[in-house]
């Protein structure tokens, strides 16, 4: 009966274009006199050369012009869209009763014949269980208070999961004041805003810098790290951490020696020399001391 549809797209349609392309893709695989027929988006979108979207947009036009309807009733192989040409099904029933030898009006029916399923079963159409049904099958069940049972999301998270931290696995070590500047899922802060968390302190004192240094040396390095950095970009929380480890890890302790206070060397250079200048005011105080040879 596939012939005997396409023929009245052919003839009758007054679709153009992508949409008669589909009418006639549908209509191919016409069963029988009811002119029902099977088919899913990909498959019309291969056959048709025409994007999903395309073919939608067709079958909504066909179905405002009543050329073609879908029968969300039922359901095809793989749980494809099953669809029914109503217009043709009224014209093929007429062709079939006038070939019986019946004297029957020449005038079209006026409502297209009844259809009945237990015949498209042997096509693989068949009735839509009710267990298929979106709200039966996919929503899961949920509280008389029609939220999920889930454990309470904890302060100052927002729509975040109670399981996901705030800012990654990199801060769960870090207190909540280099945490609480998170935007977007990440904590950036600047230089100045970053303080030293317990795992760098544990550093500190498992390296042995913090005796090597002594608080007062370490404050000075903290205040110097953190006047060179205060220009910086804001970074995260354990970009800073990184950072802050290796200047203290290069920080010289205030107890060393310096060469141009030596006994029998120049006075000590003023701080406001340059590391270039310091070394050169050094060799010089070297220069100046006698050696044996002189007397």
């Amino acid at each position: 009966m596939s012939s005997e549809a396409r023929e009245w797209v052919w003839e009758h349609s007054s679709s153009r274009g992508t949409a008669r392309l589909v009418l006639l893709s549908i209509a191919d695989r016409v069963a029988d006199e009811q002119c029902v027929s099977w088919a899913s988006l990909s498959s019309l979108a291969k056959r048709t050369r025409a994007s999903i979207s395309t073919v939608r947009e067709a079958i909504d036009r066909l179905a405002r012009s009543g050329e073609l309807e879908q029968l969300d009733d039922l359901t095809g192989p793989q749980r494809s869209t099953v669809y029914r040409l109503p217009l043709a099904a009224k014209a093929v029933a007429q062709t079939v009763e006038n070939e019986d030898g019946a004297e029957g009006p020449t005038e079209e029916y006026e409502a297209t014949p009844a259809i009945k399923v237990s015949a498209l079963r042997r096509c693989g159409i068949r009735p839509r269980e009710v267990l298929e049904t979106p709200s039966r099958v996919r929503k899961p069940a949920v509280p008389e208070t029609g939220r999920p049972r889930r454990k309470p999301a904890p302060r100052r998270t927002g729509n975040r999961q109670s399981d996901v931290p705030e800012t990654g696995t990199q801060n769960r070590s870090e207190p909540d004041l280099n945490r609480r500047y998170s935007s977007g899922g990440t904590a950036v802060l600047s230089a100045t805003e970053w303080q030293v968390d317990p795992a760098t302190q544990t550093w500190l004192r498992q390296e042995g810098h913090l005796d090597r240094l002594g608080e007062q040396g370490l404050q000075a390095a903290d205040a110097k790290w953190r006047a060179h950095r205060a220009d910086f970009k804001p970074r995260t929380a354990g970009a800073w951490a990184a950072d802050w480890r290796s200047w203290v890890t290069r920080e010289h302790s205030p107890s060393r020696p310096n060469l141009s206070t030596a006994p029998g060397k120049r006075p000590a250079v003023p701080s406001g020399m340059t590391r270039a200048e310091a070394h050169t005011a050094a060799l010089l105080a070297a220069l100046d001391e006698p050696t044996e040879t002189e007397g």
